[in-house]
């Protein structure tokens, strides 16, 4: 049955498989089995096949980002070094309406600039930052709205784990996918801090302007956040300098920077115990991105096999899609997947398609993926599961928290990142402008 109508079959069964509540991962990896299967005819030959597919998603060296990202954003989460890092922006925006919103906005940031994981960030941030802003008389609605927002940026800002997947999946490069991420990156972020600031000028009640407990430190607390501080600005100097410049892969990349951390979490007073906690967090975060990643990509080599993807350009070119109807169209499938499963499963469901689309219709491969990723974060701001909405209301220390509260303060954060991403398809060189002075 080799031909384009398998393809049909098989997402007939991965649909019904995720309504029936499968995890993404096996329901991907069954209907790439069987899919497989239909177009071989042969049980043998399908199972060879994805075999070596398994095999070789997982054997590829940039794979190893991926844990060493993770370990490191856990090492620094772990030595309270983004507490000291919050409370060190903090102190050097005294002077700024909504500090507090735009310290957090911004040590999400350097924060995700070491971490790469969205969901990490908002969690980190909840426990540290919520509590400060409602001390001092933050709207709440506001300030839970802030940290969802601002969390989104830790999958953007390099190192992004978003950003890795999509380059293995498209078979491109982690480098310039990293690179291409820092302008947007910077963007958004200067867009969420402008937002505080007006929103906290134009209405005082929400964020009032008062002394921070921070700014009453004693030396040996002040010693201790500056230590934090320039750790974290020589990770991220490590890591993206190193990869800028040349002398770093990203792999390469990736191990010093988790070397650095494990230097930076001992002298913040880390130890063995806390050490080998970090390994083993770690290892629990990357096992189902593996997995996912192996299901993915059984998925793409069945679309490679049946035909599927020609089939789906030859559909959209025979609606007689415009560029601008087809990215609308694959904006609302970002949005609306987004609000239902991880950021990592959206990608692996959608890109092996949409991406061949894309470049068909003349978009830049690069421009096209920093605007995918931001279209996916933003549906985790989207009702009525947003991933990110969920994460704050379980970490952030308030039982009396709703989500309808974090869905509204969040609202304006998930129209900025929109309007970036616009900016973004009109003006493809403010991603591809940084790599294409080095690839």
């Amino acid at each position: 049955m080799l031909g384009p109508e398998v393809i049909f079959y098989s997402l007939a069964i991965l649909l019904v498989l995720i309504l029936l509540g499968v995890q993404i991962g096996i329901a991907l990896g069954v209907a790439s089995v069987i899919g497989v299967y239909l177009a071989y005819g042969d049980i043998n030959i399908a199972l060879s096949i994805l075999g070596s597919t398994a095999y070789d998603s997982i054997r590829s060296h940039a794979l190893a980002v991926i844990p060493l990202f993770m370990l490191m954003g856990e090492i620094i989460s772990r030595s309270g070094a983004a507490t000291d890092l919050y409370m060190v922006c903090d102190r050097a925006l005294r002077r700024l309406p909504g500090r507090l919103a735009a310290a957090t906005v911004i040590g999400n940031a350097a924060f995700a600039a070491v971490s790469g994981v969205a969901i990490a960030s908002a969690a980190t941030f909840s426990r540290i930052a919520y509590p400060e802003m409602r001390r001092l008389g933050y709207g709440k609605s506001y300030a839970l709205g802030v940290i969802a927002g601002s969390g989104s940026l830790g999958m953007l800002i390099p190192p992004s784990v978003l950003l890795i997947v999509w380059a293995i999946l498209t078979e491109g490069s982690v480098g310039a996918l990293f690179i291409a991420g820092v302008i947007p990156g910077l963007l958004m972020g200067l867009t969420f801090v402008i937002y505080c600031t007006v929103t906290a000028i134009r209405n005082p009640s929400i964020a009032p302007p008062a002394d921070s407990a921070h700014d009453r430190r004693s030396k040996g607390e002040l010693r201790a956040e500056l230590i934090s501080g320039m750790g974290i600005v020589a990770l991220i100097i490590l890591v993206l300098g190193g990869i800028w410049s040349g002398i770093f892969t990203p792999t390469e990349a990736a191990g010093f920077g988790a070397l650095g951390s494990i230097v930076l979490g001992y002298t913040k007073g880390m130890r063995g115990r806390q050490f080998m906690e970090a390994v083993y967090n770690a290892g629990r975060y990357t096992a189902p991105i593996m997995f996912l990643l192996i299901a993915g990509s059984m998925y793409s080599r069945l679309l490679a096999v049946s035909g599927g993807i020609n089939l789906v350009q030859d559909l959209v070119v025979g609606a007689g899609l415009n560029p601008f109807g087809l990215i609308l169209i694959m904006t609302v499938i970002w949005l609306l997947l987004g609000a239902l499963i991880d950021s990592i499963s959206d990608i692996l469901l959608t890109v092996p398609i949409f991406v061949p689309m894309a470049l068909a219709a003349g978009f830049d491969p690069i421009a096209f993926a920093i605007y995918g990723i931001i279209v996916i974060e933003a549906g985790l701001l989207t009702p009525p599961m947003g991933l990110l909405i969920f994460t704050v209301k379980s970490s952030v220390p308030d039982a009396s928290v709703s989500l309808g509260e974090i869905f509204r303060g969040s609202i304006p954060f998930w129209i900025l990142m929109l309007v970036v991403a616009v900016l973004i398809l009109l003006f493809p060189g403010l991603a591809t402008w940084l790599p294409s002075l080095m690839f």
